[in-house]
């Protein structure tokens, strides 16, 4: 089986990202973006400035072999920010070599691998660090050095990760906006492992179709991505810093997907322990589809999630009791329209919520525009968006594909 033919079944083990022709030996591509945020509040520190400009060029190269069995794929990135020093910053998302064969392939670099189902929260995520630096949402990974392998079978697809090495997290700075009081002291972070980021992970995922059901079961085992945040350094200079500490877990994902007609059914759900605390979370809900609403070319999808995580309120772990209700506009036109709306509350904190809007549409064969805003509300210290009650922000991207 070529490469092209075990496009589906790679696509649907989370282990690619998007098909690409065997045709050619070399393609060239990549985008360039302006992005401009607009915060709607006067910021929290006088450092922080109310408007901020940043440029970003992620150019992509593949190179296709033996008749498609193999290849190459290399995606760099780089922003440039006109305050944050900390969002300054490149990464090499994906290095990657692939070599596919009749059942079975394999992989060796830098690459991103995504895992989960439901829209507001991706728990079984957990092979790639976030880049927090670049959205609010979570959603931009960095690039993972990894050794992968899947063998694929009638009753699923089994996938094996070795990881040699940890990236850690990035924050934003002080001139940044979207951090929490004490500034993150990014190079300084603390591990359990006595191999700090050279600790080896280890990561399994059986995923297969059952009819209607899309089932996947995970197990990883090595260096946490989410950081503990410790104090250093003292109340009365004004000079606190906040150090992450990276500790080992062991963690079993489940995430489903059921297909019911208009209506997807979704839920993940895992388990993790480290030497501190042992917990469950889980987000679950629905996505029912109305299409040609009204007689339109409009496509309406409503959508409702269910948040719930045993831990206490911390800086990543927000959403103990939330409801999330959203609605997907898709406007089935040529330039790809849609827009999607998202509210969550806080159903122990009446006052704690946040709200989202996404929108994107193409303007010409090589431009493209997004629209995002971000909006939160938290009156108590204690609560996790206490930091960020003043950053609501819009945030417009223009973007050149070449």
């Amino acid at each position: 089986m070529k490469l092209t033919n075990a496009m589906g079944l790679l696509l649907a083990s989370g282990l690619l990202s998007q098909s690409y022709s065997v045709n050619a030996e070399v393609e060239y591509s990549g985008v360039f973006t302006v992005e401009q945020r607009f915060f709607l509040q006067d910021a929290a520190f006088p450092e922080q400035a109310r408007a901020q400009t940043s440029l970003t060029v992620t150019p992509e190269v593949f190179y296709d072999w033996n008749d498609g069995y193999d290849r190459i794929t290399f995606k760099p990135f780089m922003r440039i920010d006109q305050y944050d020093d900390e969002r300054t910053h490149a990464d090499i998302r994906e290095l990657m070599w692939l070599h596919a064969a009749d059942s079975y392939e394999f992989k060796a670099g830098i690459g991103k691998v995504f895992w989960g189902q439901t829209e507001s929260l991706h728990l079984v995520d957990v092979i790639n660090q976030t880049d927090a630096v670049e959205r609010v949402d979570g959603e931009e990974k960095l690039g993972q050095p990894m050794v992968s392998a899947s063998y694929l079978m009638e009753s699923g697809a089994i996938s094996v990760f070795v990881m040699p090495y940890f990236r850690e997290r990035t924050f934003a700075g002080e001139e940044g906006r979207l951090r929490p009081l004490a500034p993150i002291n990014n190079d300084n972070a603390v591990y359990e492992s006595e191999d700090e980021q050279q600790n080896i992970d280890y990561a399994i995922r059986w995923q297969q179709t059952l009819g209607d059901w899309e089932v996947g079961l995970s197990y990883f085992d090595g260096t946490n991505r989410e950081p503990l945040l410790l104090v250093d350094g003292a109340i009365e200079t004004n000079d606190l810093l906040l150090r992450p500490y990276y500790q080992q877990m062991q963690q079993v994902g489940a995430d489903l997907l059921w297909v019911n007609g208009a209506m997807l059914y979704k839920l993940e759900a895992i388990h993790r322990k480290t030497d501190l605390q042992s917990f469950y979370a889980a987000v679950g809900g629905f996505e029912y589809t109305t299409v040609g609403i009204f007689d339109s070319v409009y496509d309406i999808g409503w959508l409702m999630e269910y948040q719930y995580d045993e831990r206490d309120n911390s800086f990543f772990a927000p959403a103990q009791n939330d409801l999330m209700v959203g609605l997907r506009w898709v406007w089935n036109d040529p330039d790809g329209t849609q827009v999607l709306f998202g509210y969550v509350q806080d159903l122990d904190d009446t006052n704690t919520y946040s709200g989202f809007v996404e929108a994107s549409s193409r303007m010409t064969d090589n431009w493209k525009f997004t629209i995002n805003g971000y909006f939160f509300s938290a009156d108590s210290p204690t609560d996790p968006y206490y930091f960020v009650r003043r950053d609501d922000h819009i945030e417009i991207n223009v973007e050149f594909f070449f």
